[in-house]
């Protein structure tokens, strides 16, 4: 596609307003009470384990599944009773959904042609879509004939032609493997960028959506339990789970007290104490959290560090992951993983061995539930 029509993509991408969303399948509520905004040209993610109501949520917003109250606005209009075809909805399918008997070409031109479109016009914007992901010179192969990174192409291809206002992804790189993932994502957000498109990308895997994503929607049990930048994710999850499900973390059990006229969170099991800043109000029933990066190990008789506390523990096991080391470090009844970076020729620290651990008090987190 030329630079004019990539500017009226830009200019036709449209936002989309979840409200008040529930849905059931009988007795089992899949989606609770949803509410999101999702701002025109926006990379999102839906993001969760398996079962959490993220494939759900989005073939709601195509049309494919209807709820029992709540709407969905597209561009500020209210889809909600619209069939899939008059929603301005492009959805590209978990298994790609390619005719194996048509060609690639043949596959792209489908939708054009149902839509009664002209015939110089769907070969024009047919040959338009293929330049786009770069499968021009394979138009005449058929889907058996491609790999699995080609198909996911062609049904990209299949679903920007007819112009849609929004773009909905349905873990598109789940059938690919480790390398060709990696590199299909940062195609897959090289396309986004270039047709300006708000997109949708439903995924369980916290790597894929930070990385390409501008903000996520973290769902549970048909629940958005946060909605925000991938940093602000992991930084400052609101709950245990957010915390869990992105990236690496250390969940303490313990106990808020007194000590000294301080307040103090108490590990568990006579793990010590961390001083509470002072503006720190913890929740009831919260859990100590850290990422393993916020925390140090280092020699019980190095001087303290402003802005960090310390704590005694013990090395109880300890894995080389090549640029990191990672160690369990016992602490009372807890186990806490201290991510070292790796330099060449240094030892690892012996089974069994008492170190001091500090930790940076102000990425610590206090969470609940």
């Amino acid at each position: 596609m030329n630079v004019h029509a990539h500017a009226a993509q830009r200019a036709q991408a449209a936002g989309i307003s979840i409200q008040g969303i529930d849905l059931s399948y009988g007795a089992t509520r899949v989606l609770k009470s949803v509410d999101l905004e999702i701002e025109p040209g926006e990379f999102f993610a839906f993001l969760g384990p398996s079962g959490c109501g993220k494939t759900t949520l989005l073939r709601l917003i195509a049309g494919f599944n209807v709820a029992q109250a709540g709407k969905v606005l597209v561009g500020g209009r209210d889809v909600s009773t619209l069939p899939p075809w008059k929603r301005d909805v492009g959805m590209v399918f978990q298994s790609y959904a390619l005719w194996p008997h048509m060609s690639v070409r043949r596959n792209v031109a489908f939708g054009l042609e149902e839509r009664g479109v002209r015939r110089a016009e769907v070969e024009r914007r047919v040959e338009a879509a293929l330049e786009l992901v770069g499968l021009g010179h394979l138009a005449d192969r058929k889907p058996s004939q491609l790999s699995g990174g080609q198909q996911q192409r062609v049904a990209l291809a299949r679903t920007v032609v007819v112009e849609p206002k929004v773009l909905l992804l349905d873990e598109p790189l789940s059938n690919l493997d480790a390398k060709l993932r990696v590199q299909m994502r940062r195609e897959l957000l090289d396309l986004q960028r270039k047709l300006g498109l708000t997109t949708i990308f439903v995924t369980h895997d916290q790597e894929e959506a930070n990385t390409i994503c501008d903000r996520i929607a973290v769902l549970n049990e048909g629940v958005v339990q946060q909605v925000g930048t991938p940093m602000e994710l992991y930084d400052r999850p609101v709950n245990l789970f957010v915390a869990g499900f992105l990236g690496t973390a250390n969940i303490l059990p313990g106990e808020l007290k007194s000590s000294g006229g301080e307040r103090v969170f108490a590990i568990a099991g006579g793990g010590g104490e961390v001083p509470l800043p002072r503006r720190e109000l913890p929740p009831m029933g919260a859990k100590l959290m850290f990422r393993p990066q916020n925390a140090a190990i280092v020699p019980a008789s190095a001087p303290a560090t402003a802005g960090r506390t310390r704590l005694m523990g013990r090395v109880s096991h300890c894995e080389f992951l090549g640029g990191t080391v990672r160690y369990v470090v016992k602490i009372g009844a807890a186990e806490m993983l201290i991510d070292v970076a790796h330099q060449a020729g240094e030892p690892l620290l012996d089974h069994g061995r008492d170190v001091a651990v500090d930790l940076a008090v102000d990425k610590l987190c206090y969470l609940a539930s």
